[in-house]
């Protein structure tokens, strides 16, 4: 059995396609997302963009972050406290990922350990399906899972309180 060809990020920026490198291997990306999922990526950036108002911080959607020459990956949201031109050069302080089926190994995953180890804060996994979300916070190398629901959860990070049954709002 033949391995897949490994790729740099140097190759990778000319590819025509949607991918995200990890460990050098290419993952194509899902096809465009349905409306539901973007619904509530547009209203999860509502509540957080309510909530960093008076923060130094931001919301990016599907930003790359190119972690290293082997590691990029495209996070459906993520929140960074720097000034960023084109891609970000630190890690998010928290990242948002809304699983599908298509795309819930890799989140759950592979995507959680890469977080993981370049030690984003906080992992949110969004489930449309469940409308619920699960919360994961770095504590010192690991996450732990601090919170699974819909409602309401208070963020260290700029004491932001995210409501998030108003992310599964259809109106």
């Amino acid at each position: 059995m033949t391995m897949p060809p490994r790729y740099t990020y140097e190759e990778y920026k000319n590819l025509k396609n949607d991918f995200e490198l990890i460990d050098g291997y290419l993952y194509l990306m899902a096809p465009s997302p349905f409306g539901k999922h973007q619904k509530i990526m547009k209203n999860l950036i509502r509540e957080f963009d309510k909530e960093l108002e008076e923060c130094e911080c931001d919301i990016y959607p599907e930003l790359d972050w190119i972690i290293d020459k082997e590691n990029v990956l495209r996070p459906d949201l993520a929140i960074y406290c720097e000034e960023i031109e084109k891609y970000p050069k630190t890690a998010p302080k928290i990242v948002i990922e809304i699983v599908s089926t298509s795309t819930a190994n890799k989140d759950e995953k592979i995507k959680f350990e890469i977080y993981e180890k370049e030690k984003v804060e906080y992992y949110v996994l969004v489930y449309p399906d469940l409308e619920k979300v699960r919360i994961f916070k770095l504590d010192d190398r690991k996450y732990d899972k601090v919170y699974e629901g819909d409602k309401k959860f208070k963020f260290d990070l700029c004491e932001m309180e995210v409501d998030f049954s108003k992310v599964f709002k259809w109106e």
